[in-house]
């Protein structure tokens, strides 16, 4: 008989993973007690949370969440970061801070929505510009064809303007 503690951690648990944007799954093998501190304050700032969780109650969280292809990523020391903010961002801090530390820590996977990412993938989300940089870009691949088709329109009329100014200046000369 489960006792209603471990209920009530897969309850939690569960609400975790139902509700967040992006989770990413760690291995924290040989980080500190200080630097979980310190990862969990630096990620907190981010809108994350990083969780220590016990595998068997996690893998029950996790299917009955409906990511059961998740569940079975889970073995060995796991901890989860939560993010409930964009998804390349939660994945940039945590990977920024691994880099920025040098950390042991160790990324085994993750999702978002039913979808399940490797480690690569991780990596790729947090490779990714901002936000603000794609919109950019994909205004200026918009505006590109645009501003292409009015200078070849003003193309003769430039011409022809570059005619009438040689004619002009050839009449003031005589």
């Amino acid at each position: 008989m489960p006792t209603q503690k471990k209920v009530d951690i897969v309850e939690s648990l569960q609400e975790m993973f139902a509700g967040c944007d992006i989770g990413i799954l760690t291995d924290y093998r040989g980080l500190t007690t200080a630097e979980l501190t310190n990862l969990r304050r630096k990620l907190g700032e981010a809108d994350i949370k990083y969780k220590v969780v016990k595998n068997s109650l996690t893998q029950i969280a996790l299917r009955n969440a409906g990511k059961d292809e998740l569940a079975e990523m889970v073995s060995g020391p796991i901890a989860v970061a939560f993010g409930y903010g964009g998804i390349p961002e939660t994945a940039k801090a945590l990977t920024e801070y691994i880099t920025a530390t040098k950390s042991m820590l160790a990324v085994k996977g993750g999702f978002f929505g039913n979808t399940v990412l490797s480690p690569k993938d991780i990596t790729a989300l947090a490779d990714l510009p901002s936000k603000e940089v794609l919109i950019a870009r994909v205004l200026a691949g918009m505006q590109s064809p645009i501003t292409g088709l009015v200078n070849v329109l003003a193309g003769p009329i430039r011409n022809i303007m570059g005619v009438l100014q040689a004619r002009i200046t050839q009449l003031e000369g005589q």
